[in-house]
């Protein structure tokens, strides 16, 4: 099981975090500072997993805490999944568009994961769930500029 997701930029700032074990806010900014300190100073010829707490930290761009006996290259590989995902959906994914569309961020790894396990390995399948989450939006929102159109003209 997944107990959380992090991504942490180079700089120590975390850009999407998504817990799936229940944390307390304290217990949570503990954790992220742990992390932080542990995973930015990590050279890059060293391991990509750390036992961490009775844990196991699986690390690329995303920290994934796992059980200690979970596998782990089926953790790099969920991690693969994502960032592929959302470069497809980005087109060669930035930090930028995670920082400004963070909701759709999160809407993808809610679509790859439940409860802290996998549950979509179709990328069509994925694709096909965003681009109709995405034209929900646009329809709510030509639907309110609708409505305020007409209360413009009414209140003229």
């Amino acid at each position: 099981m997944i107990h959380f997701v992090l991504l942490i930029s180079r700089q120590g700032k975390v850009r999407l975090m998504k817990w799936y074990s229940p944390y307390t806010q304290k217990e949570r900014t503990k954790v992220i500072q742990e992390l932080s300190g542990l995973v930015l100073t990590r050279g890059p010829k060293l391991c990509n997993f750390v036992e961490w707490r009775g844990l196991k930290i699986c690390q690329s761009l995303f920290c994934m805490c796992i059980d200690q006996d979970d596998n782990e290259l089926e953790i790099l590989e969920i991690i693969h999944h994502f960032v592929e995902i959302l470069d497809q959906h980005f087109g060669s994914v930035c930090e930028l568009d995670l920082i400004f569309n963070f909701h759709k961020a999160y809407y993808i790894l809610d679509e790859l994961l439940i409860a802290g396990e996998l549950q979509e390995l179709s990328k069509k399948t994925v694709a096909r769930l965003i681009a109709a989450q995405d034209s929900l939006v646009e329809a709510v929102k030509e639907e309110q500029s609708s409505i305020s159109t007409i209360i413009a003209q009414a209140t003229k």
